[in-house]
């Protein structure tokens, strides 16, 4: 009888473990499991791709021999659309159903070497978080630099980063600013694998100043919850612009572009979209060909789809116009009501995320972005 009662209660304690377990699973998946989750990384590419081989026939173009050799090999491969995946988060946003638990998604461009660019992020703006009960989320896209030794290094100390804070993926092709666009169509391939509902990203670069409360406070205001299945694609709006034909870093001459005019776009510092008009954008980079500049490359997309981008004053690319020059531009009052501004070296990121959160910070004016 003694035994039969002592096996009684270790069942019932053993039932009690596991509705304790189940029920904590339930109400803390992304305290807990969240956490989890989020370094469950891996090496392994989540798609496959033909080989890219090299497009000789473009040599025969008019005036091939006297473009840079950077546009030299742009135009050789400018057809492959696929390279293989160094570094995978297969997990980040927990998988297709869970991915909708994402509310926003931070998209950072940061290539191998701007490691301390990457630490102030992930203690500042880029900090992943909860903010009005959701969730923001955080990934670094990067490619390769150097050769031989160098690249070897660069490598490690991303697979270093990869493993201590899963929030780095990475691809095996060159970094470079003309090959910025074929990391995003790169990264949209992984959304759509990875995270395809995903509610709404910011797109940008690691030295930008991303006030992402705002942001979320912005997407729910304008688009509501759950929000991300309708267009949405907004920035610093350029119309009226076309590629630039003197040879500089912007240089894009008649070989790559015939046309003298871009369709609308935002500039590729930093901007918004919803996850609706990722996958879209997803979709029309498949047949829309690579071209050297990335902003320009998604307003293409963007006009193929029969969409367009929106302008929205609390984002700055070029910085904000301070009215003195007696005046601390980096005072943050006037910071504290924007969506995103451009440049920042990462001390200054550092100081004024936390003057800008600080409860006693006192301004002349309290107005903010509509």
């Amino acid at each position: 009888m003694m035994m039969t009662r002592r096996i009684e209660f270790l069942l019932t304690v053993a039932l009690c473990l596991v509705l304790f377990l189940l029920l904590t699973r339930q109400l803390l998946p992304d305290a807990i499991l969240g956490r989890e989750r989020q370094y469950a990384v891996s090496r392994r590419p989540p798609y496959l791709g033909p080989p890219c081989f090299r497009n000789t026939s473009v040599a025969n173009v008019t005036g091939f021999s006297d473009l840079p050799e950077r546009l030299h090999n742009f135009m050789y491969y400018r057809h492959c659309k696929y390279f293989p995946m160094l570094l995978d988060l297969p997990d980040k946003c927990g998988g297709e159903a869970e991915s909708s638990g994402v509310f926003l998604l931070l998209v950072i461009k940061s290539p191998p070497e701007n490691f301390d660019r990457r630490v102030i992020l992930r203690e500042t703006w880029a900090k992943e978080r909860q903010h009005k009960g959701l969730w923001i989320r955080r990934v670094f896209i990067s490619g390769t630099t150097g050769a031989d030794l160098e690249k070897r290094r660069m490598n490690k100390l991303l697979e270093v980063e990869h493993r201590q804070h899963g929030d780095v993926l990475q691809w095996d092709f060159q970094e470079s600013f003309i090959n910025l666009t074929l990391k995003q169509v790169l990264f949209l391939e992984w959304l759509d694998d990875r995270c395809p509902r995903v509610r709404f990203l910011l797109n940008g670069d690691d030295d930008i100043f991303a006030h992402t409360d705002n942001m979320v406070e912005y997407l729910q205001d304008v688009h509501g919850e759950p929000g991300g299945d309708k267009h949405l694609f907004v920035g610093s709006l350029m119309e009226g612009t076309g590629p630039v034909r003197e040879l500089n870093k912007y240089f894009v001459p008649v070989q790559v572009q015939e046309s003298d005019s871009y369709p609308a776009y935002c500039s590729g510092g930093g901007y918004l979209l919803s996850g609706h008009t990722a996958r879209v954008l997803h979709n029309m980079s498949r047949s829309v060909p690579l071209h050297p500049i990335d902003d320009a490359y998604m307003g293409m997309c963007l006009a193929q789809a029969g969409l367009r981008p929106s302008g929205h004053m609390g984002v700055n690319p070029s910085g904000l116009r301070i009215p003195s020059s007696k005046v601390d531009p980096h005072d943050p009052c006037y910071y504290k009501d924007v969506l995103m501004v451009h440049r920042f070296m990462p001390q200054q990121l550092y100081v004024l995320w936390d003057q800008v959160h600080d409860p006693g910070l006192r301004c002349w004016s309290n107005s903010t972005w509509p």
